[in-house]
Parts: structure tokens; sequence; C-alpha cells
């Protein structure tokens, strides 16, 4: 559902109210940062009509990108402020402020950015809201596009700065949720590379560091990854290894 007003009713506060309500069940079961990203530009354009077009600026030390495209044009907006180093989207981002232009050309703030932007990809209009993020390196703004003067109100900016707040705490949410993730690979990878250092220690009575120089040889001479030769080793009991002078293969038949 669309929402517009020019002024709050209890009828307008209760459908926003709905509108976020839905947003925050969705955030909740989407635990992916790319995904949560997605859903933050869709729902831009769901909550504000005038949007056409909805992305994330994201910046660290200066350097932007642009994720979470409803389209392929605010990518290719966002890269002149980036190639400028100015524009609505990298001063939300890196300033705390929100911006609004209701006519890109004539607007003084910008004035190389403005022009280009309307002449190369027809954007008249923008509206940028810095997204507060946990790591303190790292900024970003939520920005909205539309080729008509005048797009955004009092009320859009409103509604904008509340996205923004879900979307802050749902990216944080998400990254968490890909860190556990990463742990929760890296903790099983690292065991099977235990079980396989073990085996080797026992059958070769090696030392650890031993029996890991083993494990890595046969990776890098197989161009196989670490965890794979150590799952074959607990899985076989045998371990290819490269023949060198004065020694032969190990092999471990169990």
């Amino acid at each position: 559902m669309a929402l517009k007003q020019t002024s709050w009713t209890s009828q307008s506060l209760s459908e926003l109210a709905g509108l976020f309500a839905e947003l925050g069940r969705e955030l909740l079961t989407e635990h992916s940062l790319d995904g949560t990203l997605e859903l933050i530009g869709e729902r831009a354009v769901k909550l504000v009509p005038a949007a056409q077009h909805a992305a994330i600026s994201r910046g660290r030390n200066g350097r932007f990108e642009t994720v979470g495209s409803t389209s392929e044009l605010p990518p290719k907006v966002d890269q002149i402020q980036y190639d400028l180093g100015s524009g609505p989207c990298v001063d939300a981002a890196e300033d705390g402020e929100t911006y609004r232009s209701s006519n890109l050309p004539a607007d003084q703030r910008w004035p190389e950015f403005g022009r280009r932007a309307a002449a190369e990809h027809g954007v008249l209009s923008m509206l940028s809201v810095r997204l507060f993020l946990e790591d303190d390196d790292l900024v970003a703004a939520l920005n909205l596009y539309s080729s008509a003067t005048d797009a955004f109100d009092d009320d859009d900016q409103t509604l904008v700065t509340l996205l923004a707040t879900h979307a802050s705490m749902a990216m944080a949410s998400a990254r968490l949720h890909e860190q556990v993730d990463h742990l929760e690979r890296a903790l099983q990878s690292n065991r099977g590379i235990g079980v396989a250092m073990g085996v080797l220690m026992h059958r070769y009575k090696i030392t650890q560091i031993e029996a890991f120089d083993l494990l890595r040889m046969a990776s890098q001479h197989g161009h196989r990854k670490l965890v794979e030769v150590a799952i074959d080793v607990t899985e076989t009991g045998t371990l290819e290894l490269p023949p060198l002078p004065g020694r032969a293969n190990v092999r471990s038949s169990g």
C-alpha cells in the first residue's frame, strides 16, 4: 500500500503503523546483508510514492559504492557524486544531515552534480538520509530519486527518517547474523583440520606443527583448500604428498 498524505490523520497514522509493522516482520526473516539492503530499497519506494528509485550509498575513508539499488539509475547518478566528492548522498553519509533537493539543476549546494544528474539521467529531485551503523569507519545514506521537481515534502522526509532508523537496526542485525555464520563455518573447518592433524600425529608420532605442515603441503600441491584435504584424511586415513628426494609419500591406511 502506498502512503501519501499532506497531513497526518488517524487513518494515515494507522496505515503507517501497519506498513512499518509489515516491514519489521520482513526484516526479521531476512538474515543476509544483501537481502536486507534490497528490501530496504524496495520498501522505500513503496512508502514514498514520489520516489521512482531508491538505493543506499555506503563508504569508508571517502570511497563509496551504491548497494540495494531498485534500478540501474541510482549507481549512475551516485557515481557522479563519488567522482566529485560531494552530493546529497555523500554529504548525508558523511555529516549526518538530511538533504532534500527539489530542483537539482538550480541547487547551489552541488552545482556540477545537479547539472549533470539532470542532464545525463533526468533526476531533478533527491532525498538523502544518513544510516547510523555500528562500524564507526563505515558510513551510509538511504537515497530517493525522482524525475519531477519538488517531488519530496516534509512528510516524505519524516517517513524516510523512520525507515532509515529501521534500516540501520536491520543492517546491524544482518551483519551480526553473517558474522555468526562465518564463525560457525570457520569453527567447523578448524575442527576438521584438528581431527586430521590428530590422525597424522597418532599415526606418525609427529608434532602438531609437523602435522599441519603436511596438510598445508598437500593442499598447495593439489591446489585444494586445506579443509578439503583434512576431510579426506579423516575419511580415508590417506594423505597424498608430492614426492621429494629421499622421502616416500605419506600414506596412512588407518
